[in-house]
């Protein structure tokens, strides 16, 4: 009786390693998938989706298929927390996320706690890998090679020229417009206006009405497309011709459907536009097909799966310790370029670039 009960442990638990080796690997976005940008939400989601289904069809990771977990922190720093701490529950290997730089840095103390890899498509401000955590990367730039570019971009166009800086208070918007100032002041001149604005509003007229009074000609804007798309519209309506200069967050065709022709001639900074690159011509074309465009952080999105996976088949496991080692002394091929990682988990070689805004599109200024 005893051999026979040895025999059915020793099946048992035969059957029960197998099911575990077969078992699918939990991989995750999280973001603003619901509230006013949940467009960027769509775009890491969407992003996702093709990266697991494409890395599945080609055979998993590791002889395991790649399951999605989708966490929704609405761009809110508690409920991002609340999300890390959820998907630390699921058994998530790697989090592409946050968007919002104040949802990033904190769910990062969760996912270095957990042991989980946190490899951000869009989070830009410094902090984030300034924090000494080595499981944290990011695939994007950051705020302070963005406000370099804009601070110089205000010298050059507008120097001597009364020049507003405005921000949303939250870690990217003022992220941006703090490093945006830093650069302008080093170069010998001082914004005419420094304001704060209360991201959610719908009505910047008294702002607007300031920024007319001091006669500005150009405004930089640290925050986010639906605010900046509102304050645009409400100078046309006040006959204050400024030009809104931003960062990467008005790089969405959202803007263009809040200011119309309002937003005509605003620039701002993001990386080359990743759908024209040869490696990601083939990707680009299945999401066409389905119906959508990849613009702004989808193929980052995208990207950041690709790279975990070939770090994790380079480690041949999914610990987040022996990923990160490993993603910092390559670089690879992904739809938005080659890319590697410095110490900090920082890529070694961002750029950026200008777009603008004109007759409902926006384009790379060549």
């Amino acid at each position: 009786m005893k051999l026979k009960l040895s025999l059915l442990a020793a099946v048992a638990a035969t059957a029960l390693s197998a099911t575990v080796a077969k078992a699918d690997i939990a991989v995750a976005t999280a973001g603003p998938i619901t509230g006013q940008y949940a467009t960027f939400g769509e775009q890491m989601k969407k992003g996702m989706e093709q990266a697991v289904a494409d890395i599945n069809a080609a055979g998993g990771v590791l002889g395991q298929k790649l399951k999605l977990e989708v966490g929704d922190d609405a761009c809110d720093p508690k409920q991002a927390v609340a999300v890390a701490n959820q998907l630390a529950k699921a058994g998530v290997k790697l989090v592409a996320g946050h968007f919002c730089s104040g949802s990033s840095i904190p769910a990062s103390q969760v996912y270095a706690e957990e042991g989980m890899l946190q490899i951000s498509p869009a989070s830009t401000n410094p902090k984030l890998t300034e924090q000494g955590l080595k499981n944290v990367f990011r695939v994007c730039g950051r705020d302070d090679q963005q406000g370099l570019i804009a601070g110089k971009y205000l010298l050059d166009k507008y120097k001597g020229k009364n020049i507003a800086i405005l921000h949303d208070k939250s870690a990217y918007g003022k992220g941006l417009a703090d490093e945006t100032q830093k650069a302008l002041n080093a170069g010998g001149q001082k914004e005419t206006i420094y304001e704060a604005y209360t991201a959610g509003e719908k009505d910047y007229s008294a702002l607007v009405s300031k920024l007319k009074q001091a006669a500005v000609e150009a405004i930089y804007v640290g925050g986010y497309h639906t605010e900046a798309g509102l304050i645009a519209r409400q100078m046309k309506d006040q006959g204050l011709n400024a030009v809104i200069i931003s960062g990467d967050a008005l790089v969405t065709n959202e803007y263009w459907a809040i200011t119309g022709a309002a937003g005509e001639n605003t620039m701002m900074t993001f990386g080359p536009d990743p759908r024209e690159k040869p490696d990601a011509k083939v990707v680009v074309e299945k999401f066409r097909k389905a119906g959508y465009e990849p613009e702004g952080y989808t193929l980052y999105t995208y990207a950041a799966l690709q790279i975990w996976a070939e770090a994790v088949k380079a480690a041949g496991s999914t610990d987040a310790a022996k990923v990160a080692d490993v993603m910092r002394k390559t670089s690879y091929d992904t739809v938005i370029g080659k890319l590697g990682f410095d110490a900090k988990g920082d890529v070694t070689s961002p750029a950026y670039v200008w777009y603008k805004w004109s007759n409902g599109q926006y384009a790379e200024v060549k």
